[in-house]
């Protein structure tokens, strides 16, 4: 993932100093993504970034800053991908396609910060919350605006988000959690017949 936006930290602010944060940012995304928040070490993270120790405390102030910094870039990262994903979607049923499949292709690349996002429900409840609702809100944003151009069913957008984003997050719990077998084309479809069949505005009664 591309660190130059920068996640929150400190340290000197010169093009040295945002050198190492990208160092050290980029060694406790791999640190943390294989071994997890409580096996994990600062001392290991120094060591895999190629500074010393004392270093990370320039930049950072615990294991737990951190581990908030790659939580909030996951989360500013994935929706810009998305948001970059769906913006030729001529429907909000195309955008959820192109938004689904775009989230498993992040998530592939990105292993290391799902294990993360998922592992904060435990280490920073808060953090947790935060990362889901601020998708949440964004999203049923562009759901209400869809349902007043009469693109999907009239609801609670809000309710509508959360089972989408349930949808997205399990389905890669499974990939790189769970480590199933790939999700291929069917599922996918299947996935998408489920959003469909969801979302599709309901035809009149006659």
């Amino acid at each position: 993932m591309d660190y130059s936006s920068s996640p929150p930290g400190s340290g000197p602010v010169t093009e040295r100093g945002e050198r190492t944060r990208r160092k050290l940012i980029r060694a406790a995304e791999t640190e943390l993504g294989e071994k997890g928040f409580y096996k994990a070490s600062i001392s290991s993270i120094t060591q895999r970034a190629g500074v010393a120790q004392g270093t990370f405390y320039l930049y950072y102030r615990s294991k737990e800053e951190i581990f908030r910094a790659l939580v909030e870039h996951m989360n500013r990262g994935m929706r810009h991908h998305l948001s970059v994903a769906i913006a030729e979607a001529q429907t909000r049923l195309e955008a959820e396609r192109l938004g689904l499949e775009s989230f498993m292709r992040f998530c592939r690349e990105h292993a290391h910060l799902y294990r993360i996002v998922m592992e904060a429900q435990f280490v920073d409840p808060e953090m947790h919350q935060w990362f889901f609702r601020t998708l949440a809100d964004g999203y049923a944003k562009r759901l209400e605006a869809a349902q007043q151009r009469g693109e999907i069913r009239s609801g609670d957008p809000h309710a509508q988000a959360l089972a989408l984003i349930g949808i997205a997050f399990f389905m890669g719990q499974r990939d790189w959690i769970w480590e199933q077998p790939p999700t291929d084309a069917e599922s996918l479809a299947t996935a998408m017949a489920i959003i469909e069949s969801g979302l599709s505005p309901l035809s009149p009664q006659k």
